[in-house]
């Protein structure tokens, strides 16, 4: 009789327990101010600093993550949506490995079964045009990031502005090679990637003349804020390409600022700018580069670098030693 009513007792506690816990307030305070600290499994009470429970089970991964691309890949509850696949990464995909989950091969019955299946599966992913569109921009797109060696972040960034390209039916009538290498170079200026005109024009098999009609429709119809190109933003990629030293690069960036300052950088082509900044530079740090070389990097002719060398060297006095 007595172990019962020990027992009821037991279970009476128990229960005032875990209510309190649930409320989540102080039995020693009545404070409400209670903080979960996730390394040691407690909750502690922040007016008095006694601990209200502890053991707590930590349902989350047992993984760290620093940041979100590091938390996507290493999540296990399939890949995260991207705007660079037609359907955002949403579908599934069966697979052509003709293998059961053991390893095992399968029957000819079962192999002509996966056949049918995957074959209806990809028929209904692709069923309406602006499906089969969206997939071949959006392989067009991938080709043409590979060809660029341009960054995650601009390869999304022009995968959203195709999207509205083809919600506002801007598309229609138009090369989608055309539209994805104009998105491209949208995408770019936006994320201060910058690629050149004639860069993109001869990965994407296009004209130039095509590319830049492309590339204002969509200033004009989507009203893209597209920041100013800056020389600066050219001067690691053309260094890097040219193997100058991080001291000439430097100096390049320096010589820029000035004629910022003073003006010479308005209304002049940056390429051409960035250009004749690093033949100056790379003269004052004793790694000089013809003006072909520096010109078949940056894309423009030895008459625009010698041009603006020119100008640089007259209106910042730079003495230069012959």
């Amino acid at each position: 009789m007595l172990k019962a009513e020990e027992h009821q007792k037991e279970k009476i506690v128990d229960k005032k327990q875990m209510e309190d816990e649930e409320k989540l307030i102080c039995q020693e305070c009545n404070s409400d101010d209670v903080v979960l600290d996730a390394i040691r499994g407690e909750l502690i009470c922040n007016s008095c600093g006694i601990i209200v429970g502890s053991k707590l089970i930590d349902i989350g991964p047992e993984w760290r993550a620093f940041n979100s691309e590091e938390r996507d890949r290493r999540s296990r509850v399939g890949s995260p949506t991207t705007f660079s696949v037609h359907d955002k990464g949403l579908s599934t995909i069966i697979g052509y490995e003709n293998r059961d989950s053991f390893g095992s091969k399968l029957s000819a019955t079962k192999r002509a079964q996966v056949y049918r299946l995957r074959k209806w599966q990809i028929r209904t992913r692709v069923h309406t045009s602006t499906d089969r569109n969206l997939a071949y921009a959006m392989s067009e797109l991938d080709r043409l990031a590979s060809q660029l060696g341009i960054p995650r972040n601009v390869k999304e960034t022009a995968a959203i502005i195709y999207r509205k390209a083809v919600e506002k039916k801007l598309v229609r009538g138009r090369s989608i090679e055309a539209m994805i290498a104009a998105t491209v170079y949208a995408s770019a200026r936006v994320r201060r990637v910058p690629r050149t005109l004639d860069e993109i024009a001869k990965e994407s098999r296009i004209s130039k003349k095509e590319l830049g009609r492309c590339y204002r429709l969509l200033l004009r119809e989507l009203y893209l804020n597209i920041p100013p190109a800056s020389p600066v933003e050219y001067l690691v990629r053309f260094g890097t390409e040219l193997k100058l030293s991080g001291a000439c690069q430097r100096k390049a960036a320096e010589i820029l600022k000035q004629a910022k300052e003073t003006g010479l950088t308005a209304g002049k082509d940056p390429t051409g700018l960035a250009a004749a900044a690093i033949y100056v530079a790379a003269i004052l740090t004793g790694e000089r580069r013809t003006q072909r070389e520096i010109a078949e990097v940056a894309h423009v002719t030895e008459v625009t670098v010698r041009n603006r060398y020119k100008e640089l060297v007259r209106e910042l006095n730079v003495k230069i030693a012959i």
